[in-house]
């Protein structure tokens, strides 16, 4: 069995947990899991995942608006998510940034939020969780602009653009996508990803990996994303595990 798989992005407080969530989560470090970040999307989900952190001692949090939650928020979103990340569990802002995938978004607010948060990041020190998709150009010229620390997550790039990210001192990190047959662009991405830049990911409930596809996803089934950058790296799953908790660890501050 492979142990030590730390998982830097799930959603357990998704709806599709509500049947078993604590008795899966029990069971998780019995799989080989000693870590898991759970992700905030909204205010609510984000205090959700500040709750979860709370309540097992292998779970941290990360709080923030995700960019295709951005319409309505109140006025003192900022101080609310600086509220909550004054929790000890909380060691990441997000996940924050920008996604231009289904039509009707808002451009300019998106961009408005994600400053407005890396801006707080910045000031109160947390690393940053970052999501994009169909926006690589604006989120690279924010990158730039702003320099955070942080990770960019369920990366699905170009090579290029993932060493320009790293670079820039981030990490990259991979869902179960990469076991995919068709996930190309991903494993070239990896190929030039230095060891001392990646974590492990499932961004659970989805992203299932192979041979799960197609079902709801847990941390237990990152085993199948370690061997799959083993086997893209050529060292042994068990080290790909290894190297990723330990940066895991680097990047947001974990004793």
């Amino acid at each position: 069995m492979i142990e030590n798989i730390f998982d830097t992005h799930a959603h357990y407080d998704d709806v599709r947990f509500n049947e078993d969530r604590d008795e899966l989560i029990r069971s998780l470090p019995n799989k080989g899991v000693s870590g898991v970040i759970n992700i905030g999307c909204t205010l609510p989900r984000s205090q959700k995942s500040v709750d979860l952190a709370n309540k097992y001692d292998f779970f941290y949090a990360a709080v923030g608006i995700h960019p295709s939650d951005v319409e309505g928020l109140p006025a003192d979103y900022i101080n609310r998510i600086k509220t909550m990340a004054q929790n000890e569990k909380v060691i990441a802002i997000g996940e924050i940034g920008l996604d231009y995938y289904y039509d009707g978004y808002d451009k300019e607010l998106q961009i408005k939020i994600f400053k407005e948060q890396l801006e707080l990041a910045r000031e109160i020190n947390l690393p940053v969780v970052i999501h994009s998709r169909e926006a690589t150009g604006d989120m690279m010229e924010i990158l730039r602009e702003y320099r955070p620390k942080g990770v960019m997550h369920c990366y699905s790039g170009s090579a290029q653009t993932a060493r320009e990210i790293i670079k820039l001192g981030m990490y990259i990190s991979f869902t179960g996508v990469i076991t995919f047959n068709n996930a190309r662009r991903a494993v070239e991405s990896c190929e030039v990803i230095p060891m001392d830049r990646l974590l492990l990911e499932t961004d659970a409930p989805y992203m299932a990996p192979t041979p799960f596809r197609g079902q709801r996803c847990d941390s237990s089934m990152i085993v199948e994303i370690a061997k799959k950058v083993g086997e893209i790296k050529g060292i042994p799953a068990q080290e790909v595990a290894d190297i990723c908790a330990e940066n895991a660890k680097l990047l947001f501050g974990i004793d």
